[in-house]
């Protein structure tokens, strides 16, 4: 997400926050036993804790004020209109939104473009309504039980990972190597599944090439990119029957 101009600081966010509140009708006072603002209407008790940048401390110092007051806002300076970073400056600061949503926490944003400066608010703390997609969690489970082991490494990068449908590939291709020329048919008949010929056409990895009509080899770049999976080789290697190696 964007971060705040240097050298702002913390302070400097706190006049148009306290007369922000007091427009609101609350009475406002500043560092009240660990709290940065509290602002208080009969009964009511709000805090608001502010941060130069979003981050684990102010998440941590939010969290723990609910413990104490009705509701818990945190206020940030206002992101530049177009943040360093482009689309990942952007994907990070909706993230820290979301994560403050979830978390039950409101959103104040100080404004220095403008003069005096001004607060908006961008939410204020409701009770989090989890809501599953449905379609995401279905694709998720199905990718998990599809596999057939685990192939990969949990934290990489820059790596080519072992999905469902390039293991599907992996298998494909141990079979061609091994067996020599095969149709989509012969392929299925040794296990590889009903994708097998939209994969073979569609030769995504560029392993796979159609001798004639029907009838596909492996190329020499998918035998050689099939030593970057040894233990799924292995694995589709060791299923081919006995019996086709011999026909």
């Amino acid at each position: 997400m964007a971060r705040a101009k240097k050298g702002r600081l913390e302070t400097d966010l706190y006049r148009p926050l306290r007369g922000y509140l007091i427009g609101q009708g609350y009475t406002v006072r500043s560092e009240v036993m660990g709290c940065d603002i509290v602002a208080t209407k009969g009964d009511a008790l709000i805090v608001v804790e502010m941060k130069r940048r979003f981050g684990t401390p102010l998440l941590v110092q939010a969290t723990r004020r609910q413990r104490i007051a009705d509701s818990v806002y945190v206020a940030l300076p206002s992101p530049a209109r177009r943040p360093a970073g482009g689309d990942a400056a952007r994907r990070g600061w909706e993230d820290a939104k979301h994560l403050l949503r979830r978390l039950e926490l409101g959103l104040l944003l100080v404004s220095s473009h403008t003069k005096p400066p001004t607060v908006e608010v961008v939410f204020h703390p409701l009770p989090f309504q989890r809501q599953r997609r449905k379609k995401a969690r279905r694709a998720v489970l199905q990718e998990a039980v599809a596999r057939s082991g685990d192939y990969n490494v949990g934290g990489s990068t820059r790596r080519k990972l072992v999905t469902v449908y390039r293991e599907n590939a992996v298998h494909i291709a141990c079979c061609l190597a091994e067996l020599g020329p095969l149709t989509p048919a012969q392929l299925r008949a040794l296990g590889t599944g009903p994708k097998t010929l939209s994969i073979l056409s569609n030769d995504v990895y560029g392993w796979f090439e159609r001798i004639t009509r029907g009838l596909y080899a492996l190329r020499a770049q998918g035998r050689e990119e099939l030593k970057l999976y040894p233990r799924v080789v292995r694995r589709y290697r060791a299923a081919i029957p006995k019996q086709a190696r011999l026909e």
